[in-house]
């Protein structure tokens, strides 16, 4: 797999491969974006957050009732819109060097449209082969991800894996996922010939991707590690609807309301009867 490395002081954090990378495959990896300062600030931050209680929209977790035992992704959520409730994520969310790198990759201005945090405790399941997009519902075009690795994340503590090409393919009718090992009721089996590739990132890496690349996590099987890992969504200023559950700004954090596209939901859906954790 081939990975963009920031140059020296004035190139671009972004070069030529990195770009050709992305149009090629629908990915590319920008090595140590981020500080590991700025990682670990960022984890205890949301270690605050845990310990503080639920953010009713954003937050929820949930203990067993009944003496039964604790889904650990009950008890470690992933965080939903961190941006508006907390000033450190808003930040990276719309942080200059993500600015950078997706105004090169989607051509044109960029706007900020959802964040998320990903505890992944030990055990906790993953989230089945899926496209973005297909949630989000940009129209035209499509989103781009930008996935921040908040710790060192690998095959056994339920690192990503993608489907390099698939960024060219029309979103695809999903099948209902293996709730043993999914949260998220989609799956998007690979197309015939293609195969999913592991991504392995330390602290700070950065994994830019296409809405429409298909890819996906499978559960962490460690019995200590935590995958931490911050995402931002984004579209071109081009883009003429969204799903209504994203809110648009730029990125110097001036709201761009967007009409609302059909069809979208939140970025995976739970099977849980009580809507997205």
């Amino acid at each position: 797999m081939t990975v963009t490395e920031i140059g020296a002081s004035g190139a671009p954090i972004l070069p030529a491969s990195g770009l050709r990378q992305f149009g090629q495959d629908g990915f590319t990896i920008v090595r140590g974006l981020f500080g590991e300062d700025e990682t670990d600030r960022l984890c205890a931050r949301f270690a605050a957050l845990h310990a503080a209680g639920p953010v009713p929209g954003h937050f929820e977790p949930r203990t067993a009732g009944d003496g039964g035992a604790v889904d650990p992704l009950h008890a470690h959520p992933r965080v939903m819109h961190p941006h508006e409730i907390d000033g450190l994520a808003r930040s990276v969310l719309l942080d200059a060097r993500l600015r950078e790198v997706l105004e090169v990759l989607l051509g044109e201005e960029v706007l900020a449209a959802q964040s998320m945090f990903y505890f992944k405790p030990p055990g906790a399941r993953g989230q089945a082969l899926h496209q973005d997009n297909f949630y989000l519902r940009v129209e035209p075009g499509t989103c781009v991800a930008a996935w921040l690795a908040c710790e060192a994340i690998d095959r056994d503590n339920g690192g990503l894996e993608v489907v390099p090409g698939t960024h060219r393919m029309d979103l695809f009718c999903p099948e209902e996922a293996d709730p043993e090992v999914s949260f998220a009721r989609e799956y998007v089996p690979p197309p015939p010939g293609l195969t999913p590739v592991p991504v392995d990132m330390a602290p700070g890496d950065v994994l830019f991707f296409n809405g429409s690349l298909v890819h996906g996590s499978g559960p962490n099987r460690t019995a200590d590690r935590f995958r931490r890992s911050f995402i931002g969504h984004y579209v071109g200023r081009s883009a003429e609807r969204i799903g209504g559950h994203y809110r648009t700004m730029s990125m110097s954090g001036a709201p761009v309301p967007l009409p609302e596209s059909e069809g979208a939901g939140p970025c995976g859906t739970e099977f849980a009867p009580h809507g997205p954790h």
